[in-house]
């Protein structure tokens, strides 16, 4: 299928972070031609007129498949809310995960989230109601150490054999492995899980320094906070996608910059269950940290919604900085983005609208939140101004996968 799309305003994302009214060209699942006044005739053309063009959001954090877990788990601190959701998580059934997954999956495609990272167990199942929905999952079977799971069998093995039977399944699902915490992973798991993703080539998402108590237990009982026990014991890895990060000292923040790690800032689930302050993030931006941003679960966010995740990590850091420029909208803009398809390994095909990468961009009306509209504030306006509901079409590989007209109808 070919898709044309004439006369947006399109927020490129390329390099010099080009703003410019244009017409965009896509055939099969790649952008091929992005110029003025494009003749070529397409199988479907979008009247880009009044419309702004993104490239789709990428979510680097989420357990997709907790969806019917919405408003369940709400203004408790974080032990009771581990506690709370452990035995919600034990009551999953395939059924329920499978309708979870569906549920997160239509709020994010809905909301312009094109490609998400998850970890969770069961990511089989949560495959399985990922490859009919068209989105670009990342799907990370979540390894621990066998007394803290209720998952049968050993999670190393099982994730494994999730990757063996998924890996050629479809271009859209990327399955690999990601780990709990310190907390909950033994050197040797965290070892064997570091093994298995440099192995495959696979992305190895994880939660760390999330909090002051998972800090300092790591400290009382390793005599180091957790990325420094982890360099201790052989298992960081390029491959790390670093969760939360709230609590990094000094010494780690080198560890992430030396290793080429990437982040996943979730400021809206670290506010919701006070593990504040913050993730320096604006020490890591200055360090050339890669950071990227992430919903996190329903549970811990209520929301998959990216944009709300965009305005609340600028917002944040602004008030906590007392300086209205640490974070800007581009910053933002650029971590749901770009920074984030440099997380997955994916920069050369996704994160902006380029000629040659892949058709994975949202079109969206800024009706009412997002206007006016011009080259000028574009950037400002996706941040600050518009939400989820603002986009009008979401279209991954070269499909639409989510058209509000046609929802309406």
């Amino acid at each position: 299928m070919s898709i044309l799309i004439k006369n947006a305003l399109v927020v490129s994302q390329n390099a010099r972070r080009r703003v410019h009214y244009t017409d965009v060209f896509i055939d099969e699942n790649v952008i091929t031609e992005i110029s003025d006044h494009i003749r070529i005739e397409a199988d479907y053309k979008i009247d880009g007129n009044g419309r702004m063009l993104l490239p789709g959001l990428i979510n680097t954090h989420s357990h997709v498949a907790m969806g019917t877990m919405k408003g369940l788990v709400d203004d408790v601190g974080m032990e009771e809310f581990l506690s709370r959701t452990a035995k919600l998580d034990a009551a999953q059934t395939d059924a329920s995960v499978y309708s979870g997954t569906s549920l997160g999956i239509a709020e994010m495609l809905r909301t312009g989230t094109t490609s998400f990272v998850d970890l969770y167990y069961s990511e089989d199942i949560i495959a399985n109601a990922a490859l009919p929905e068209g989105i670009r999952a990342f799907l990370s079977w979540v390894a621990l150490d066998k007394g803290y799971t209720t998952q049968p069998g050993d999670p190393i093995k099982n994730a494994e054999r999730f990757i063996r039977e998924f890996d050629s399944k479809s271009d859209l699902l990327v399955p690999g492995v990601g780990l709990q915490g310190v907390y909950a992973c033994s050197a040797e798991t965290m070892l064997k899980a570091k093994e298995l993703a440099e192995r495959f080539d696979r992305i190895l998402p994880m939660h760390i320094s999330e909090s002051a108590a998972e800090v300092a237990a790591c400290k009382k009982r390793t005599g180091r906070t957790p990325l420094a026990y982890m360099e201790k014991v052989g298992a960081i890895s390029g491959n790390m996608l670093a969760v939360h990060e709230v609590y990094p000292t000094p010494h780690e923040l080198r560890l992430l910059q030396r290793h080429g790690i990437s982040v996943s800032h979730n400021p809206v689930s670290n506010m919701k269950l006070g593990n504040g302050p913050a993730a320096p993030v604006p020490k890591m931006l200055a360090s050339g940290i890669n950071v990227t941003l992430g919903t996190d679960s329903v549970a811990s966010n209520n929301s998959l919604d990216m944009f709300g995740t965009m305005k609340a990590a600028a917002l944040l850091h602004k008030a906590l900085g007392k300086d209205p420029t640490i974070v800007s909208a581009q910053d933002v803009l650029d971590m749901a983005t770009i920074n984030a398809a440099n997380a997955l390994h994916m920069g050369r095909k996704l994160g902006s609208i380029e000629e040659g990468k892949l058709a994975d961009v949202i079109l969206i009306n800024p009706y009412q939140s997002g206007l006016p509209m011009s080259r000028k504030n574009a950037v400002s306006n996706a941040v600050y101004s518009l939400q989820g509901l603002n986009v009008e079409k979401t279209i991954v590989n070269g499909e639409i996968v989510m058209d509000v007209e046609a929802i309406h109808h």
